[in-house]
Protein backbone atom coordinates (compact mmCIF):
# COMPACT_ATOMS: atom_id res chain seq x y z
CA UNK A 1 0.00 0.00 0.00
CA UNK A 2 1.35 3.45 -0.90
CA UNK A 3 2.39 6.39 1.79
CA UNK A 4 -0.78 8.36 3.10
CA UNK A 5 -1.55 11.69 0.88
CA UNK A 6 -0.23 13.99 3.55
CA UNK A 7 2.77 12.08 3.99
CA UNK A 8 3.50 12.38 0.66
CA UNK A 9 3.41 16.00 0.03
CA UNK A 10 5.48 16.23 2.60
CA UNK A 11 8.09 14.06 1.10
CA UNK A 12 7.47 15.52 -2.52
CA UNK A 13 7.93 18.91 -0.86
CA UNK A 14 4.44 19.87 -2.28
CA UNK A 15 3.11 22.98 -0.32
CA UNK A 16 -1.06 23.41 -0.96
CA UNK A 17 -1.81 26.96 -2.22
CA UNK A 18 -5.04 28.88 -0.60
CA UNK A 19 -7.88 27.17 -0.25
CA UNK A 20 -9.13 30.06 -2.52
CA UNK A 21 -13.16 29.44 -1.87
CA UNK A 22 -15.54 29.93 -4.91
CA UNK A 23 -18.01 33.45 -4.96
CA UNK A 24 -21.30 32.90 -3.27
CA UNK A 25 -23.22 30.83 -3.29
CA UNK A 26 -21.28 28.15 -4.50
CA UNK A 27 -19.32 25.21 -2.36
CA UNK A 28 -16.01 24.38 -3.13
CA UNK A 29 -16.56 20.88 -2.20
CA UNK A 30 -19.56 18.63 -2.76
CA UNK A 31 -19.81 15.80 -0.63
CA UNK A 32 -22.31 13.29 -1.11
CA UNK A 33 -22.99 9.61 -0.89
CA UNK A 34 -19.34 8.67 0.46
CA UNK A 35 -17.56 10.85 -2.23
CA UNK A 36 -16.59 14.33 -2.51
CA UNK A 37 -16.05 16.32 -5.87
CA UNK A 38 -14.56 19.55 -6.52
CA UNK A 39 -15.83 23.34 -8.07
CA UNK A 40 -13.56 23.95 -10.87
CA UNK A 41 -9.84 25.17 -9.40
CA UNK A 42 -8.10 27.61 -11.66
CA UNK A 43 -4.42 27.36 -11.51
CA UNK A 44 -3.45 29.66 -8.59
CA UNK A 45 -0.14 30.04 -7.50
CA UNK A 46 1.07 29.89 -3.68
CA UNK A 47 0.61 33.62 -3.83
CA UNK A 48 -3.05 33.65 -5.58
CA UNK A 49 -1.74 35.08 -8.81
CA UNK A 50 -3.41 32.92 -11.88
CA UNK A 51 -1.90 31.59 -14.82
CA UNK A 52 -3.58 33.00 -17.63
CA UNK A 53 -3.09 32.32 -21.47
CA UNK A 54 -4.65 30.44 -24.26
CA UNK A 55 -3.02 27.22 -25.43
CA UNK A 56 -1.64 27.15 -28.64
CA UNK A 57 -2.41 31.05 -28.97
CA UNK A 58 0.29 33.12 -31.05
CA UNK A 59 -0.28 36.30 -29.31
CA UNK A 60 0.97 37.71 -26.14
CA UNK A 61 -1.28 35.70 -24.03
CA UNK A 62 -0.36 32.40 -25.64
CA UNK A 63 0.90 30.10 -23.87
CA UNK A 64 3.16 26.74 -24.58
CA UNK A 65 2.44 23.00 -23.65
CA UNK A 66 4.81 23.22 -20.71
CA UNK A 67 3.26 26.41 -19.05
CA UNK A 68 0.10 24.76 -19.96
CA UNK A 69 0.85 21.56 -17.80
CA UNK A 70 2.53 24.09 -14.58
CA UNK A 71 -1.13 25.44 -15.15
CA UNK A 72 -2.91 21.82 -14.79
CA UNK A 73 -0.30 20.67 -11.72
CA UNK A 74 -1.51 24.27 -9.89
CA UNK A 75 -4.71 23.41 -10.67
CA UNK A 76 -4.70 19.83 -9.11
CA UNK A 77 -2.94 21.38 -6.02
CA UNK A 78 -5.75 23.47 -5.89
CA UNK A 79 -8.10 20.90 -5.67
CA UNK A 80 -6.27 19.27 -3.24
CA UNK A 81 -6.17 22.60 -1.05
CA UNK A 82 -9.93 22.56 -0.70
CA UNK A 83 -10.55 18.93 -0.28
CA UNK A 84 -8.28 19.25 2.57
CA UNK A 85 -10.08 22.23 4.28
CA UNK A 86 -13.77 20.19 3.58
CA UNK A 87 -12.24 17.32 5.17
CA UNK A 88 -9.59 17.61 7.58
CA UNK A 89 -6.96 15.39 5.92
CA UNK A 90 -6.57 14.15 2.66
CA UNK A 91 -5.87 10.96 4.40
CA UNK A 92 -9.80 10.33 4.48
CA UNK A 93 -9.51 10.11 0.87
CA UNK A 94 -9.90 6.24 -0.40
CA UNK A 95 -8.87 6.87 -4.64
CA UNK A 96 -9.61 9.84 -6.96
CA UNK A 97 -11.93 9.02 -9.67
CA UNK A 98 -12.50 11.02 -12.02
CA UNK A 99 -10.51 14.67 -13.54
CA UNK A 100 -12.09 16.92 -15.71
CA UNK A 101 -10.29 18.92 -17.35
CA UNK A 102 -10.67 22.35 -19.41
CA UNK A 103 -8.27 24.07 -21.53
CA UNK A 104 -8.30 27.47 -23.07
CA UNK A 105 -7.46 26.41 -26.35
CA UNK A 106 -6.69 28.28 -29.72
CA UNK A 107 -8.37 26.97 -33.14
CA UNK A 108 -7.03 24.26 -34.29
CA UNK A 109 -5.21 23.45 -30.77
CA UNK A 110 -5.59 19.58 -30.14
CA UNK A 111 -3.46 18.71 -27.21
CA UNK A 112 -5.64 19.27 -23.91
CA UNK A 113 -4.67 15.77 -23.14
CA UNK A 114 -0.80 16.17 -22.78
CA UNK A 115 -1.87 19.34 -20.89
CA UNK A 116 -4.06 17.70 -18.81
CA UNK A 117 -1.47 15.40 -17.59
CA UNK A 118 0.13 18.24 -15.25
CA UNK A 119 -3.06 17.18 -13.15
CA UNK A 120 -3.09 13.79 -13.49
CA UNK A 121 0.63 13.59 -12.53
CA UNK A 122 0.40 15.36 -9.36
CA UNK A 123 -2.35 13.20 -8.00
CA UNK A 124 -0.88 9.71 -9.04
CA UNK A 125 2.55 11.14 -7.32
CA UNK A 126 0.51 12.09 -4.06
CA UNK A 127 -2.03 8.98 -4.22
CA UNK A 128 -0.18 6.44 -6.04
CA UNK A 129 -2.19 3.61 -7.62
CA UNK A 130 -5.57 5.29 -5.91
CA UNK A 131 -4.28 8.16 -7.71
CA UNK A 132 -5.14 6.47 -11.06
CA UNK A 133 -8.46 8.25 -12.84
CA UNK A 134 -10.94 8.32 -15.59
CA UNK A 135 -10.37 11.66 -17.15
CA UNK A 136 -12.31 14.18 -20.15
CA UNK A 137 -9.58 16.61 -21.21
CA UNK A 138 -11.64 19.32 -22.96
CA UNK A 139 -10.90 22.48 -25.59
CA UNK A 140 -12.57 25.68 -24.60
CA UNK A 141 -12.81 29.26 -25.80
CA UNK A 142 -12.04 31.23 -22.44
CA UNK A 143 -11.71 30.35 -18.98
CA UNK A 144 -12.74 32.02 -15.67
CA UNK A 145 -10.69 35.15 -15.28
CA UNK A 146 -8.37 34.46 -18.31
CA UNK A 147 -7.12 30.87 -17.16
CA UNK A 148 -5.24 28.53 -19.16
CA UNK A 149 -6.73 25.65 -17.75
CA UNK A 150 -9.72 24.62 -15.46
CA UNK A 151 -10.26 21.34 -13.44
CA UNK A 152 -12.54 19.47 -11.49
CA UNK A 153 -11.68 16.38 -9.13
CA UNK A 154 -13.93 13.83 -7.79
CA UNK A 155 -13.08 11.54 -4.77
CA UNK A 156 -14.16 7.82 -3.37
CA UNK A 157 -14.15 8.72 0.63
CA UNK A 158 -13.10 6.16 3.41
Amino acid sequence: MSAAPESRLVELGLVLPGPFPPHEPLDAVMMYGGRARTSGQLPRDLNGEIVCGLLGGTGTDGVDVSVGMIAARWCALNALSVLRAELGSLDKIDRVLTVLGFVASAPGFHMQPAVIDGASAVLHDVFGERGRHSRSAVGVAALPRGGAVEIEVEVALK
